[in-house]
């Protein structure tokens, strides 16, 4: 071998050790996020690099990706210029195989194992190189010529960035983090809360208008803090002429206030505070910040026509993502969900269709209701008498019991499994 093939050989290497290093930068820099950077680079001087490069990831990752490329070229152009003219074509294939498998295993898996393992050292290391290669002006020149030829070959719908994550694949992982055991199932129900959230209206979490209690604008400050200390409420609507006429909301402070202070007939209307209207399309992450922001505990929620569809309180919303909130004033009905013998299950004719439908493995489908009860009040296009039933999807539904006009109680009985 002369002096000149064993320089090319050097120089081979070295292009195959330094395409490693860029496949460590690529690797660490795909994988580690700016929220883990924040934590591991707490006191190191590298941090605001590292952090730079990470918010710039898709403008730094193309310089990577050229040089690396240009490495493995540069090292299999040099070592075919070495042994080819003095090779036949048994030899060729040795030359392929052996570059290959020197490229792969040293140039590939060996630096992106070691970047996939530990991504916060890799990137920290990393940092300078690729720092200096963003900051060489030719380099971003050629790497922003080529990106833009590649995106002119590209359809213009293609080039169209749309979320790095949709809520799906975030719900996805959530659920196979549980299954794996890496999160606790609180920590699993808590994520999908969340993000379910942002799909809430009020309408979903609202108390329903027949639900409500309220009392008359004329009502005495006695007789409305016997009605709260009777159903155990700290507010309630206060009305003029009918429910659709809420003026305000009392709490249960003023009226014990007022009734201390000697005010024990006082009209309620008296004290009184304003209260909050909301349409019951109104999402529900966004009415949370609103009553967080104006100091307001209780809303009024309002239809399409005006008229009082029920109420909603910051406890509603809250319940929302950290399931039910029970303290020693709340009744709770025993019995909400009842298994029985044959495989059905007895529930509240309020209860959401897309609980039931996640309890039961049942698809009822929840179009222009939310509870069980407008279920099936849509189905019948009557008020239904105790014993009639509804078929739909995969289940039965039978009422077993009515208050005035509304559904207490309904057995459902799944289809048997196919």
């Amino acid at each position: 071998m002369t002096g000149l093939a064993l320089i090319g050989l050097i120089i081979a290497g070295l292009l195959i050790l330094f395409g490693a290093v860029l496949a460590v930068a690529e690797t660490s820099l795909t994988h580690l996020t700016v929220a883990r950077a924040e934590v591991m680079f707490v006191d190191d001087d590298r941090k605001p690099l590292v952090i730079g490069l990470l918010n710039r990831r898709a403008e730094v990752l193309n310089p990577i990706l050229l040089f690396r490329l240009a490495c493995q070229l540069g090292a299999a152009t040099i070592v075919g210029a070495v042994f080819g003219p003095r090779t036949d074509n048994l030899g060729l294939v040795a030359m392929f195989l052996g570059l290959l498998t020197i490229t792969y295993v040293f140039g590939e898996a060996l630096p992106k194992a070691y970047a996939l393992r530990y991504p916060a050292s890799a990137a920290g290391r990393v940092a300078p190189l690729v720092g200096g290669l963003m900051r060489t002006a030719p380099i971003r020149w050629v790497t922003s010529a080529l990106t833009w030829i590649s995106n002119r070959l590209l359809r213009s719908d293609a080039r169209r960035s749309g979320p790095a994550i949709t809520e799906e694949e975030l719900l996805a992982f959530a659920a196979a983090a549980t299954a794996a055991e890496a999160i606790e199932p609180a920590e699993g129900a808590l994520i999908q809360s969340v993000i379910e959230f942002g799909d809430t209206v009020a309408r979903e979490v609202m108390l329903a208008r027949p639900d409500m209690v309220i009392v008359g604008r004329a009502a005495t400050v006695s007789t409305a803090l016997d009605l709260a200390l009777e159903h155990g409420y700290s507010r309630m609507p206060v009305i003029g002429g009918d429910i659709d006429d809420v003026i305000g909301v009392v709490h249960t402070k003023d009226l014990v206030r007022a009734e201390r202070e000697g005010e024990a007939e006082r009209p309620v209307e008296s004290i009184a505070r304003q209260v909050s209207f909301v349409p019951e399309t109104k999402a529900a992450d966004s009415l949370l910040r609103e009553m967080q922001a104006n100091a307001r505990h209780l809303a009024i929620v309002v239809d399409e026509y005006g008229s009082t569809a029920g109420l909603v309180t910051l406890e509603d919303l809250i319940e929302e993502l950290v399931g039910e909130i029970v303290d020693e004033f709340d009744s709770v009905e025993p019995d909400v969900v009842e298994t029985l013998a044959d495989g059905a299950v007895r529930v509240h004719g309020r209860m959401p269709v897309d609980e039931l439908n996640e309890m039961v493995g049942t698809t009822l489908p929840d179009d222009d209701w939310d509870t069980v009860g407008g279920l099936i009040f849509n189905s019948l296009g009557h008020i239904p008498a105790v014993g009639e039933s509804v078929s739909c999807a995969d289940a039965e539904l039978f009422v077993e019991r009515i208050e005035g006009r509304r559904i207490t109680q309904v057995r459902v009985r799944p289809a048997p499994q196919q």
